[in-house]
C-alpha cells in the first residue's frame, strides 16, 4: 500500500471514531422523557418528565406539581371493567390520596372521547384525575406496556402504580397482577417519604 492510501484510511478511521464518540455522548445528555425506565430499576431515579390533558381538558405535568408527592397509577382504562374503573374510583376519592400534600392520577392509553360514557355510568370516576396518554409515550417512557399485570402486552399497561416524591424521585413501585384496590399499601408507603 502507499503511503498516501495508509494516510486517508488514518484519517478517515480517525473520522468515524470521533463521530461515533460524538453520537454516543450526545445520547447521555437526551432529556429523561425520551428514554424509558426500567421498571425493576426505576426506584431512587429521577421520574420521566411528562405533560398529559386530564377529563377536564387541562395539562397536568408531573414537574409543575411542586411540593406534592405523585401517585400514579398506569391502568387499561376504558376497557377494563369493572377492575380498572374501581381500582381509578377508589384511588380518586380517597383523601389520604388526595390532598394538600399528596395528589394521584389514573394514567390511561384511551382518548377522552371514549370516557363520556363511563363517566354517567360510574360518576365517582371523575372525582379523581383521569390522564390521557392516547400516544402511550407516557407508558413506554416509563416502562409500562410489558409488565407482568398487563394483559396485553406491549400493547397496554396492566395495574401498576409509581410513587413520585416532591423531588420527582421514584420511591416505590408496585405492579399488580391480581387488579386490587391498594390504597393502604400506598398510604404506608406514602409514610416512608
Amino acid at each position: 500500500m502507499s503511503k498516501k492510501l495508509v494516510l486517508i484510511l488514518l484519517i478517515l478511521g480517525v473520522v468515524m471514531f470521533g463521530a461515533a464518540s460524538l453520537i454516543k455522548s450526545d445520547s447521555k445528555n437526551e432529556p429523561a422523557a425520551n428514554k424509558q425506565l426500567s421498571f425493576n430499576d426505576m426506584v431512587g431515579r429521577l421520574a420521566p418528565d411528562f405533560s398529559l390533558q386530564n377529563q377536564r381538558g387541562e395539562a397536568f405535568k408531573l414537574s409543575g406539581v411542586r411540593d406534592k408527592v405523585k401517585v400514579l397509577f398506569f391502568n387499561e382504562g376504558i376497557m377494563c371493567y369493572p377492575a380498572c374503573w374501581n381500582q381509578m374510583a377508589a384511588l380518586g376519592s380517597d383523601k389520604r390520596l388526595n390532598n394538600e400534600k399528596v395528589v394521584s392520577a389514573s394514567v390511561v392509553v384511551d382518548s377522552p372521547d371514549q370516557w363520556d360514557s363511563a363517566f354517567k355510568k360510574m360518576p365517582e370516576l371523575g372525582r379523581g384525575i383521569i390522564l390521557f396518554d392516547s400516544d402511550k409515550s407516557v407508558s413506554t417512557s416509563y416502562g409500562m406496556l410489558s409488565l407482568a399485570s398487563s394483559m396485553h402486552k406491549g400493547s397496554m399497561p396492566g395495574h401498576t402504580y409509581i410513587v413520585v416524591d416532591e423531588s420527582n424521585i421514584v420511591r416505590y413501585t408496585l405492579d399488580d397482577p391480581k387488579m386490587s384496590i391498594q390504597n393502604e399499601t400506598l398510604v404506608n408507603e406514602l409514610s416512608k417519604i
